[in-house]
């Protein structure tokens, strides 16, 4: 029976394939902690029979490797968004996201039309050297035409093996013709502290921006030479859009400001394995320096270990918004023909005991996405000074600050690239600038842009107009939109955007995004942070606060007033 099977070329694909599957998980299922093994054996056999037949009897020839993707994928989607199958091809960019290493041309690129556009070269790295800049439209690669190929295709063929060259054309604004040039790839690694520096005498900044490999002994280096150069007294340590990575890490930086032995963070799962207590250590750097985390609705996973472990252990004041509310700890498993599966094995609790995680994904509604836990689910928990703290919930800051929106007018000329082509012309016209920390974008300079906006089209709109329009709707199936068409035609254009107006009334929020987007062009990653955080209302109340050292440590005994 087996030999006549395995004749039909087909079905020996589809055995290729399943079997190297079957036998992984049952060799897996030995080691589960719950005793399935017939549940196991007999869903898989269903899964293989309805494999073998559609691969024998389906009107069209499947693409094995595909179909199976497709079912791995849809199986794992209904656990969590982060247990995730990774197949051969997508190894590198899971290496990227742990080491924030790969071979490349060292550049943020975005889709523009047909064709993609250099958006961010990083400074130092081959892209810069080789005299991109932002705003480079590419339209071929090593003489090939990359006419609508999407980022993420156009990424994947810039990359390379380090020292291997590879040929950009690209068109340039102001220049009569198309511009080639030769790119060197290097082994690119993204810093994970991007910039650290001093806000004033007595107050270093640093910005972590990830959770790789090298995080910890980043963040330690940069705190060195703060003291040791600069003499810091106090520090802002910043995770605002911070979404995580490796948890060990995430310790190691906690363990810089806790005595040796403190409890960082624990992990539980359903496997006795993956229970594990994590504690510092080392010795810590600095265990008294006032200490300000700032973090917001993207700082998630090891972000929120740091954050909501040094609150837990009155260490350090947060402030900013509130975190993401991931509590939840990932594995990656090898499988065969070099695939990965990462899964999620445990939940991670902060010293307080509390768990952070705001989504329950053990439970689906009606329309199979999963919630929030449930108000009533919400707990308590005691910071060491006996601070109330809640679990569910993300990290609550001990000081809010809500990020601003911004106006639709801004959103409009941010998201429509206006923007940022500007800011290409701008650079283009103007060979130098002042420093980032220097420069300003002046009232002048604003006049040129609405210039520039004269013959560019851009729409938006306001929050106003789409309250009226859900209104009308309302009207007209409740029968009363006739009677008051007018007085609705004569609210809607009193509401409809005048962007005339609108450039005004949102200047100086449009002049900040320009001034910002013109700096990075000059000065790169490092130039856009230190230009923004010279108006940045977190850092404002970080030094007020260590400006008023009662307040700061009334708000870590839990006798501040909120």
């Amino acid at each position: 029976m087996i030999n006549q099977f395995l004749k039909h070329k087909v079905i020996k694909k589809a055995l290729i394939l399943i079997i190297p599957i079957i036998c992984f998980v049952f060799t897996y299922s030995f080691y589960s902690p719950s005793n399935n093994d017939f549940e196991i054996s007999k869903n898989l056999e269903i899964f293989g029979s309805v494999y073998k037949e559609i691969n024998n009897l389906y009107v069209d020839e499947p693409q094995p490797g595909d179909l199976m993707k497709k079912g791995i994928d849809a199986m794992l989607e209904s656990l969590d968004p982060y247990t995730n199958y990774i197949p051969e091809s997508d190894i590198e960019d899971y290496r990227f996201m742990t080491t924030g290493q790969y071979g490349g041309i060292g550049s943020l690129i975005r889709a523009e039309g047909k064709y993609v556009v250099i958006t961010d070269p990083y400074e130092g790295f081959p892209a810069q050297k080789a005299g991109l800049m932002a705003g480079d439209k590419i339209i071929e690669v090593d003489g090939k035409s990359i006419e609508g190929r999407t980022s993420e295709e156009v990424s994947k063929i810039l990359k390379g093996q380090p020292g291997t060259a590879v040929k950009l054309k690209i068109i340039r604004e102001g220049e009569n013709k198309p511009i080639e040039k030769t790119v060197i790839r290097e082994e690119v690694k993204i810093k994970d502290v991007p910039y650290h520096g001093m806000i004033d005498e007595k107050t270093g900044y640093i910005k972590l921006t990830g959770f790789t490999q090298t995080a910890s002994a980043e963040v330690k280096k940069a705190f060195r030479e703060l003291k040791e150069k600069h003499q810091m007294k106090n520090l802002i340590f910043d995770l605002r859009g911070n979404g995580g990575g490796l948890l060990h890490e995430s310790v190691n930086i906690v363990n810089m400001f806790v005595p040796r032995g403190t409890e960082v963070v624990k992990q539980k799962g359903r496997s006795p394995g993956m229970n594990i207590t994590y504690k510092a250590n080392d010795e810590p750097l600095d265990t008294e320096i006032p200490l300000i985390i700032l973090v917001d609705g993207n700082s998630a996973s090891a972000s929120e270990i740091v954050s909501g472990a040094l609150q837990d252990l009155d260490r350090a004041v947060i402030i900013g918004e509130r975190t993401y509310g991931k509590g939840l700890v990932q594995q990656t498993r090898q499988l065969p023909y070099n695939g990965m599966v990462k899964i999620t094995v445990a939940k991670y609790y902060t010293p307080s005991g509390r768990c952070i995680q705001k989504i329950d994904y053990s439970t689906k509604n009606k329309e199979g996405k999963s919630d929030e836990f449930a108000d009533s689910l919400v707990h308590k928990f005691k910071t060491k000074n006996g601070r109330e703290v809640t679990d569910a919930r993300g990290v609550e800051p001990d000081v809010v600050i809500k990020s601003k929106e911004f106006a639709k007018i801004t959103a409009a000329l941010y998201s429509q690239n206006l923007i940022f082509n500007y800011a290409t012309k701008f650079r283009r016209e103007n060979p130098t600038i002042k420093s980032a920390n220097e420069y300003t974008f002046t009232e002048s300079q604003y006049n040129d842009f609405l210039a520039y906006l004269n013959d560019k089209e851009y729409n938006y709109t306001t929050t106003s107009e789409q309250k009226i329009e859900e209104l009308k709707k309302t009207a007209e199936k409740e029968k009363y939109l006739e009677t008051a068409q007018k007085e609705f035609d004569a609210l809607i254009a009193k509401l409809k955007p005048n962007k005339t107006e609108d450039l005004q009334r949102f200047k100086n929020e449009i002049m900040l995004l320009l001034e910002n987007e013109i700096v990075s062009r000059y000065y790169y990653q490092t130039g856009r942070i230190q230009n923004a955080l010279r108006r940045d209302e977190e850092i404002i109340k970080a030094l007020e606060l260590f400006n008023d050292p009662a307040q700061y440590k009334a708000i870590l005994k839990g006798t501040a007033k909120k």
